[in-house]
């Protein structure tokens, strides 16, 4: 009986502990959160690099229920001709395409195969990277040597012959391609994430959390874990525009999957049918969009770098 009693009170004990160190985790990260938000909201360029940003998102979530037209739905004049290259116009803003598809509707929908890669490719990034640079961190040794080893390795590696080797060994798909983007974009993060977790590890409560016997996995989860999340969310930022490039690249080389509507395949036909020049309607705003976003990402990462390390401002 005495050993069932010890057990139970054992049991209730770790689930007390464990519900504590929860509790405590996320007291950490709204705290952390709070001071974070506090900091951003300083910058202007932040501000502005994320309306631009939530702009084209709300263009994403909204695009399937404004579109006009089908991404390949063809348009006829009144001849019964396709309405091929024809400039703005009422009914088409943006004009259409050679194959006579209305282009603001492949516009709106390319957005949302922007803001998947871009956000999802960036949410990969920053779990990847932070995970890697917590670990490596934290025990340090041999272990970090090994994780490091491998980064440095990785970095060796092209990204975009790499993700048309992905893509001509896989298929070409936007899955491949968020693929290649979490596998060579962590790198960054986490030796940022690492360089902290060195600084992290040294102070007073996490010395006092591993003298009251706490696990390595609570110690990193609880007390290390909100302290490196507004340095995660500053790569992750970043890999935004990085992940929309890169899906914009590839699909303009003709490894993307031309059934899926995106910005780089708009591209990537309009140079197959040499429209440049002629067509500018049809390269312009996919071109723009692109620039935008990109810009967007790095004005919030840049902006929140500058008002987190004040001395940024004097370069």
């Amino acid at each position: 009986m005495s050993e069932e009693t010890d057990t139970s009170g054992r049991t209730v004990t770790e689930s007390r502990g464990t519900k504590q160190g929860w509790r405590r985790f996320f007291q950490n990260l709204k705290r952390s959160s709070r001071e974070q938000a506090e900091l951003f909201v300083q910058s202007r360029l932040a501000v502005a690099g994320l309306l631009i940003v939530l702009f084209y998102f709300m263009l994403a979530v909204i695009s399937p229920y404004i579109v006009p037209y089908g991404p390949s739905e063809r348009i006829y004049m009144a001849d019964g001709t396709w309405a091929s290259l024809q400039p703005p116009m009422a009914g088409h803003p943006l004009g259409t395409t050679d194959a006579g598809y209305d282009v603001l509707s492949q516009l709106l929908l390319g957005s949302r195969i922007a803001m998947f890669v871009g956000l999802l490719g960036a949410f990969m990034v920053a779990v990847i990277g932070t995970t890697v640079g917590i670990v490596a961190g934290y025990y340090g040794g041999w272990i970090d040597e090994v994780v490091m080893r491998v980064v440095d390795i990785l970095y060796g590696l092209p990204f975009i012959p790499f993700v048309v080797v992905i893509a001509t060994v896989f298929g070409a798909s936007v899955w491949n391609i968020i693929f290649g983007v979490a596998l060579l974009y962590w790198l960054s993060t986490a030796r940022v994430i690492r360089s902290e977790v060195l600084s992290v590890r040294e102070r007073p409560y996490i010395e006092a959390a591993e003298a009251a016997g706490a696990s390595d996995f609570r110690i990193m989860a609880v007390h290390i874990l909100p302290n490196v999340i507004p340095l995660s969310a500053l790569y992750a930022a970043i890999a935004v525009g990085y992940s929309i490039v890169a899906q914009a690249s590839i699909a303009f080389l003709g490894f993307g999957d031309p059934n899926v509507p995106s910005w780089g395949v708009m591209l990537q036909r309009a140079f197959v049918t040499q429209s440049f020049g002629e067509a500018w309607w049809w390269t312009l705003p996919p071109g723009l969009s692109i620039t935008l976003v990109v810009m967007g990402a790095y004005l919030v990462g840049r902006g929140y770098e500058e008002v987190a390390n004040p001395q940024l401002q004097e370069k």
